[in-house]
């Protein structure tokens, strides 16, 4: 049995248990029970959502209207439904450089959303693009940015990765009849390895090179192709070595193993380890090192702090199989890539499974299902210690905290004050943190000022750019 095929019958054989209180549906079932769970999520949501007061919210007492919280506002809800459901998935951003306004790019099962939340508490949905493929799991998509093109890519048979010029958002004049777009290329590769369906997707941003994970080619692993011409991707290797990669993230290295700095670098979750590949000759990878851990249950995603000594990771299914007492964060000291460090786990005071993950130069963004958003410091002398510091959180999923998938999937931190999360059930939450600075005054993150003036520094290697900074 493949390292794939065990998980996806382990997810799938995952029942869903929720408290009876919730009004939340419970699932079980043979191999396509997440499957069978997207129908009852669509059916069954209005009856427990339908209670909530979505309006905006200022967190006070720990509440955000029904919503609990830590230093984080509630700007708005931009429900599912007007998303283009019937749920929710993925989502990332844009900022467009001539007008400054703000973008959320939210993914749902059946297609890609273009949400206009420059205004936090007025967000509008400015333009919709349908999957191009229906066929096979709907549940999964995955956007990244580059060069003012979204790139996105499905689960979806048949659907390979759509692009999407974003400058068409900003009159409306490109967008067509309903505002339902259509992307303006659609890559499949070449005749030798043929992309049908793709997990996700990372783009390194200072190379112009995107690697579609979990794909039908490379033996799931890193499908690599040339975007630096946007609208003409080129295929430009396979690194297959290590079989299916979940998710990944590739920078230009400049950490402290001297060896390799300057070479391009990936960092990939592989299920059961996380892998580090050399993929600076598309043509001939190499791979440095491979780092497992007793707890590994499922190796999902993880992000390099900016100085790339740290790679902190999620692994899907250890709260659910056992192998943790609560939600864990793996700390991995990687710097030295050729023989990284033994992961520490760091545990949270709850049970929910994590998701996905993001680092900027002091937090940690992470979406954890039912816990929803959560917000946590760091430091190197934190992570020597194993260990990080909560200081905000949101909630979107009141009263629930189990191991199981609902909730938030994923989040974007536009870096002027507004945090989007993309959730299954409820749709895009439009949320305004607060958090301390170093110096005990208020952060720039939640919008009072401005940002800071740019620094001369490189991105941080998660796809966004220098925070406040992007171009």
């Amino acid at each position: 049995m493949t390292r794939r095929t065990f998980r996806t019958l382990t997810v799938a054989l995952a029942a869903i248990a929720l408290a009876v209180s919730t009004g939340f549906v419970a699932f079980s079932g043979p191999a396509d029970a997440k499957l069978a769970y997207l129908s009852e999520v669509a059916a069954t949501a209005p009856a427990w959502t339908s209670g909530l007061d979505l309006a905006a919210a200022q967190c006070t007492d720990g509440m955000a209207g029904p919503f609990p919280c830590e230093n984080v506002d509630l700007a708005a809800v931009v429900p599912v439904a007007q998303l283009g459901g019937p749920t929710g998935n993925d989502v990332w951003g844009w900022t467009d450089p001539e007008t400054g306004r703000d973008y959320a790019i939210a993914g749902t099962s059946a297609g890609t959303a273009f949400v206009d939340v420059t205004e936090p508490t007025a967000p509008e949905v400015v333009a919709t693009m349908p999957s191009q493929s229906v066929v096979g799991l709907p549940l999964w998509r995955d956007i990244k940015v580059y060069a003012d093109h979204a790139f996105v890519v499905s689960e979806h048979s048949g659907h390979g990765m759509q692009v999407f010029d974003l400058t068409r958002l900003r009159d409306g004049s490109g967008l067509g009849v309903g505002n339902i777009v259509t992307p303006d290329a659609v890559y499949k590769g070449p005749a030798e390895a043929t992309v049908s369906n793709s997990h996700n997707v990372w783009i390194n941003e200072d190379t112009g090179f995107a690697y579609l994970i979990g794909t039908n080619t490379c033996n799931g692993g890193l499908h690599m192709v040339d975007v630096n011409d946007p609208l003409a991707p080129t295929f430009a290797g396979c690194f297959a070595e290590d079989g299916y990669t979940h998710d990944v993230e590739c920078v230009v290295y400049d950490g402290p193993d001297t060896r390799y700095q300057g070479h391009e670098i990936c960092f990939a979750s592989n299920e059961d380890t996380v892998t580090i590949v050399d993929v600076t000759d598309k043509s001939a990878p190499v791979m440095l090192s491979r780092t497992g851990y007793d707890s590994a249950a499922y190796t999902h995603q993880g992000a390099l702090t900016p100085g790339q000594d740290w790679f902190l990771f999620g692994d899907e299914l250890d709260e659910q199989s056992g192998t943790v007492t609560n939600t864990a964060t793996y700390i991995l000291d990687v710097s030295d890539l050729q023989a990284p460090g033994d992961p520490v786990t760091y545990l949270h005071d709850s049970q929910t499974i994590d998701h996905n993950m993001y680092v900027d130069d002091r937090f940690v963004h992470q979406s954890n299902y039912n816990e929803g958003l959560r917000i946590l410091a760091w430091d190197d002398d934190l992570l020597r210690a194993g260990q990080l510091d909560e200081v905000a959180y949101f909630d979107v999923v009141p009263a629930v905290d189990v191991s199981e998938f609902a909730g938030a999937w994923s989040s974007y931190d536009f870096g002027s004050g507004t945090v989007v999360v993309n959730t299954l059930e409820l749709g895009l939450f439009v949320l305004q943190p607060d958090l301390p600075a170093p110096d005990g005054g208020t952060d720039p993150d939640d919008g009072a000022g401005g940002p800071p003036e740019c620094e001369d520094r490189p991105s941080k290697g998660n796809g966004k750019g220098p925070k406040h900074c992007r171009d």
